[in-house]
């Protein structure tokens, strides 16, 4: 693919990076996302709501000396996009300096980068979600003991992404997004219990079918009827995934470079060191085909490859952009993530923990006593400690089987010990952009009576 963009809009960047030079900057670079989403919420029976919504979100960026701004607009008139370069200088001019902010080295940008499926026609079909929507929520509340339904969510939307800077990168790239949930309700009075089903994907003709995502999530609200709670102990915990990926979401923040170049990190000092098993191998794959985060370039305008974030067991890499790579007299990994109106900042693309060998009920059979999580709740984790406490719902294991479902309770550890205990299964599913298997955890505290 080259680097070279075709469009009206791409062209008209360019013009904006030019008139910031001019106008006294001495780099520059202009992003801008178009994009437009049908949404339809269907509940009961009936359509709640239809909804399209259509946005241009223009951002520039300049930079004088070590000094930095970025601002950013919805207006494309001519006259709004001047102001928006005499803002933006003013608002460099007055910015603190930053030793570390910068552009890439024009000999450092992408000059071409692999084409990669991560969109399709990308039409938005009201007739096509609304049916989804209603076979989802028809099939939800088929489901036997299922009593009320907060109804089925079906959205499509279709984003074209273009990056231009004075460094001489220019590109540009369209991504499409479609995603299907649905969330009923099981049960009467104050024994009600709620669950939901979910997917994504990034083709249309990839999604699952909508009646198999309303079953299931109706077949799982049935199954969290009569939970229980249980006494604080310490035991195994198996983690679902639909939440294990969590777990990885916990290392992108640690290992961000943002985070290790501010000391605010429990992983600050790993870096080449085992925090997990030898059996643990964790991959960031921005051009994995049809990934839901996969992106052809960063968004500094430098080339990401696919990389082995843990290897073995041990921490290979930090996520890093260029201003924290600067900061730990490094090299960007070309993980700079940002939208029009913000500063690039590091995050993974399509992040995945590679599979064991056990299945999940092979993981679960040497499990005398323990708690597989299906849900987590809040957001109990200290990334400057590891410290890690949440709240859970899900079904007890005993001897071996999952038995009766559990709710109200609390699993805490921290996650430097977490991470080096954990037993990975073979069920690896691309579901959500960072994915993992089914997890065990030995030897967490689950607290509830």
């Amino acid at each position: 693919m080259s680097n070279q963009p075709t469009s009206d809009a791409a062209s008209a960047l360019a013009d904006l990076v030019k008139k910031a030079r001019i106008a006294g900057a001495d780099a520059a670079d202009a992003m801008l996302a178009d994009s437009a989403s049908l949404s339809v919420s269907y509940r009961l029976g009936t359509i709640e709501s239809l909804e399209r919504a259509e946005s241009v979100d223009l951002g520039l960026r300049v930079l004088i000396g070590k000094k930095q701004a970025i601002a950013s607009t919805t207006d494309k008139r001519p006259a709004a996009l001047d102001e928006l370069v005499t803002r933006a200088i003013a608002m460099a001019m007055a910015a603190p300096e930053d030793e570390f902010c910068g552009l890439a080295p024009a000999e450092l940008v992408a000059k071409s980068w692999p084409a990669i499926e991560i969109a399709d026609d990308g039409i938005l079909d009201a007739a096509r979600l609304t049916e989804a929507a209603r076979v989802a929520e028809d099939a939800a509340r088929s489901i036997k003991g299922v009593t009320n339904s907060e109804g089925a969510d079906a959205n499509a939307s279709a984003a074209e992404i273009m990056l231009v800077a004075s460094n001489g990168f220019a590109g540009h790239y369209r991504r499409t997004h479609y995603s299907l949930s649905a969330a009923v309700l099981a049960g009467t009075g104050t024994g009600m219990e709620r669950d939901h089903e979910y997917a994504t994907r990034v083709f249309v003709h990839d999604m699952p079918d909508a009646a198999t995502i309303g079953r299931s999530a109706g077949e799982r609200a049935v199954k969290r009827l009569n939970a229980r709670k249980m006494p604080t102990a310490h035991v195994p915990v198996v983690f679902d995934p639909r939440i294990s990926g969590s777990m990885l979401g916990h290392l992108a923040g640690a290992i961000s470079g943002a985070s290790v170049a501010r000391g605010t990190s429990f992983l600050k000092d790993k870096l080449g060191q085992k925090i997990f098993p030898d059996t643990v191998t964790i991959i960031d794959d921005p051009h994995r085909t049809r990934g839901l985060r996969a992106r052809p370039f960063d968004g500094e305008g430098l080339l990401p490859q696919k990389r082995k974030i843990v290897e073995n067991g041990v921490l290979t890499t930090w996520l890093l952009d260029l201003r924290s790579a600067r900061q730990l007299k490094m090299q960007s990994t070309a993980h700079a993530s940002r939208a029009p109106g913000s500063l690039p900042s590091p995050s993974p693309s399509n992040l995945y923990l590679e599979p064991g060998k056990q299945s999940p009920a092979e993981l679960i059979r040497g499990i005398r006593q323990g708690f597989y999580v299906t849900e987590l709740m809040g957001m109990g984790v200290n990334n400057v400690t590891g410290d890690y406490s949440r709240a859970a719902a899900g079904f007890w294991i005993e001897n071996g089987m999952i038995t009766f479902p559990v709710n109200e309770m609390t699993i805490a550890g921290n996650l430097k010990d977490i991470f080096l205990r954990l037993t990975v299964a073979a069920d690896l599913e691309f579901r959500y952009g960072v994915d993992a298997p089914t997890l065990l955890v030995e030897g967490m505290t689950v607290a509830g009576l």
